[in-house]
């Protein structure tokens, strides 16, 4: 399956996102507790407008995080009511920008709208080209059962059941020694 590049963008940054948070995160651990944390994630997508940089603008992005793993496996009609939700409750004006090395892309508030908001908006209208495809069905948790991490599966058969490598080994692992563990 393949969105808008943009779209995927801000899909795979809504699972790094999302799967900072303990239990989805590699550490175990809450990988987005401190500012230098969320300045990390930033950077690694090239984030760019306002960034305030202190604790308030931390929480905010948190409580997106929350937002997002909660909403992310919902099925259509309900991610719909959801995403309506979200940009009811933004203050939205999309257009098409251009910067750094990114060719025309949509950004959906203004550069100095809080960083939430930012990433509330774009995740929305990001879910909106999900739902518009029907393809709410490529947003999914992962099938390990000690993992909370969610993944956006983006190939062509959309088989993926896991978060990352790691996880997917995990489990094979323990099918592995079970299975072993059944013929001794």
């Amino acid at each position: 399956m393949h969105f808008a590049p943009d779209t995927e963008d801000v899909l795979e940054f809504n699972v790094a996102l999302v799967n900072t948070g303990a239990g989805a995160s590699r550490s175990g651990g809450d990988e987005l507790s401190t500012r230098a944390e969320l300045t990390a994630l930033l950077d690694s997508f090239a984030f760019s407008g306002r960034f305030d940089r202190d604790d308030a603008e931390l929480a905010s992005v948190q409580g997106v995080r929350a937002e997002l793993r909660r909403i992310w496996t919902l099925e259509r009609d309900l991610l719909a009511a959801e995403v309506n939700r979200m940009l009811a409750d933004s203050v939205s004006s999309p257009r098409l920008v251009r910067h750094d090395a990114l060719d025309w892309h949509l950004h959906a508030t203004s550069d100095d709208a809080p960083l939430a908001d930012r990433i509330r908006v774009e995740s929305a209208l990001a879910l909106v080209d999900v739902i518009r495809t029907d393809e709410t069905s490529r947003l999914r948790a992962c099938a390990a059962e000690d993992c909370d991490g969610v993944f956006v599966d983006l190939s062509r058969n959309g088989s993926k059941r896991f978060c990352s490598v790691r996880c997917g080994n995990r489990v094979n692992m323990i099918a592995f020694r079970e299975r072993r563990a059944d013929v001794d």
